[in-house]
């Protein structure tokens, strides 16, 4: 066995083993109709997961790598935390809708969960296992009542006539849902269209790769720091050579548990190193890159895996931006057009489901204050619009109306001299202007 596990040679009689295993044993197969070269045999024999580095790789091994466990976190909590509002299009632009489903979405999806809780289970699912489900209630007038998580583990996804449907394993009862019943999320699908790629599964090997450091890491300090080792000498027959193994690895774990500094060792015996230490496997570097390898699968930036590594006070603010326009748009995205296809339908267009990602843009006090100063004065904004921004409330009156500087002018006015009988900005004729002028 190699130092990360078990090398190619032996997963590969490994695997044999299992099938020979099976095959004695064809019997018990709950479907005696598969042959043992389908497909699925690998996933019977729970070796779907092996890596190559011999390392099993599951969703919750996968998690137990920090920068895993940072990735989804900080994914599927910044997704649940904005705000998840409904709009109405009029004819003056559109409005925001509140009672009834923009409080299912915005609050409570269920009287048992909240709408934070809804998404941040659905995106979990969606970045560990690839796909997430919730299963759509409507009361006998159509409209939504409730929104239903569901596990993605126990739905199968099939077409039936050309049309999709899910079957849903609640205990030992099926459901059968139609597609406009579910919404469905996956992080990437496979070419027909019905199953999902998980995105830890299939990129196994650097994960395999992380959750073997980290486990030959903690073997080398629960050892005391001392790597795998030959112990040579005198040895007369096999069985001392085997009491002397024994003595030697008891007493290693001895002093590592009393935090003994010194072994003693009989005379003419030697302790020689085998294997590779921390430092010339270069562990640490190795841990960078793993967190890099991580940031990939998920697009995500370095620095919101907390790796400062290579993060300066300029292109932080870059990355943030980064994120923003190129991972959590296409995500949002993604999650609004699905939940508008199954709420409203195809042709609906008087109600939309929108994630407000203006938040996440916001820049400091100073910099906002000065935006807002900015486009009030330029007329982009009203003062009532831009308190909105800061949550504060609205005043009303004056505040609720377009302003813009009075000096300003088109560009093709500019330097034409104005009417003789008229001043600007239509005040009072030139001539009295020139005449008080004159008095004063």
């Amino acid at each position: 066995m190699g130092i990360f596990g078990p090398n190619q040679r032996e997963i590969e009689a490994a695997v044999e083993v299992a099938v020979t295993t099976v095959l004695d044993k064809r019997a018990s197969i709950e479907d005696p109709k598969v042959p043992i070269s389908s497909a699925n045999i690998m996933d019977f024999l729970g070796l779907q997961g092996v890596s190559a580095t011999g390392v099993t790789v599951t969703i919750d091994k996968a998690l137990g790598v920090p920068a895993v466990w940072a990735a989804v976190n900080f994914l599927s909590g910044t997704l649940a935390a904005l705000p998840l509002n409904l709009h109405r299009r009029t004819k003056a632009g559109r409005e925001k809708v509140t009672g009834g489903l923009a409080t299912i979405l915005h609050d409570a999806v269920n009287d048992e969960t909240s709408s934070f809780d809804w998404r941040k289970s659905f995106f979990d699912a969606m970045f560990t296992g690839g796909r997430g489900l919730t299963f759509i209630e409507r009361n006998a007038a159509g409209k939504v009542a409730n929104l239903w998580p569901l596990d993605p583990t126990k739905a199968t996804v099939k077409r039936v006539n050309g049309r999709k449907l899910y079957q849903y394993r609640d205990g030992r009862t099926t459901h059968t849902y139609q597609a406009s019943e579910v919404i469905d999320v996956a992080y990437m699908l496979h070419s027909d269209g019905l199953r999902h790629r998980s995105p830890i599964m299939t990129n196994k090997d650097a994960i395999g790769l992380a959750i073997a450091v980290t486990e030959y890491g903690s073997k080398f300090f629960q050892n005391g720091g001392v790597p795998p080792f030959v112990l040579t000498g005198p040895f007369k027959s096999p069985g001392a050579l085997d009491r002397s193994a024994t003595d030697m690895e008891l007493a290693v774990k001895e002093a590592a548990e009393k935090r003994k500094l010194a072994l003693s060792l009989p005379s003419g015996h030697e302790i020689k190193s085998i294997g590779v230490d921390p430092e010339k496997s270069q562990l640490v570097e190795l841990q960078r890159f793993i967190i890099e390898q991580v940031a990939r699968i998920y697009s995500l930036p370095p620095i919101f895996l907390q790796d400062l590594t290579h993060g300066t006070f300029s292109n932080t603010e870059q990355q943030d931006l980064h994120l923003t326009k190129h991972t959590l748009t296409r995500l949002a995205k993604q999650f609004e057009q699905e939940v508008n296809l199954k709420l409203f339908g195809r042709f609906n267009n008087r109600q939309y489901v929108e994630l407000n990602l203006d938040g996440l843009l916001r820049g400091d006090f100073k910099t906002r204050m000065e935006g807002n100063a900015r486009a009030i004065q330029t007329g982009q904004l009203t003062p009532d619009e831009a308190r909105e921004m800061e949550n504060r409330p609205a005043m009303g009156g004056a505040a609720a109306k377009l302003h813009m500087q009075g000096a300003m002018l088109p560009i093709d006015k500019l330097g034409q001299q104005p009417a003789r009988g008229m001043g600007d900005n239509g005040g009072p004729p030139l001539d009295e202007q020139e005449g008080k002028n004159d008095g004063a």
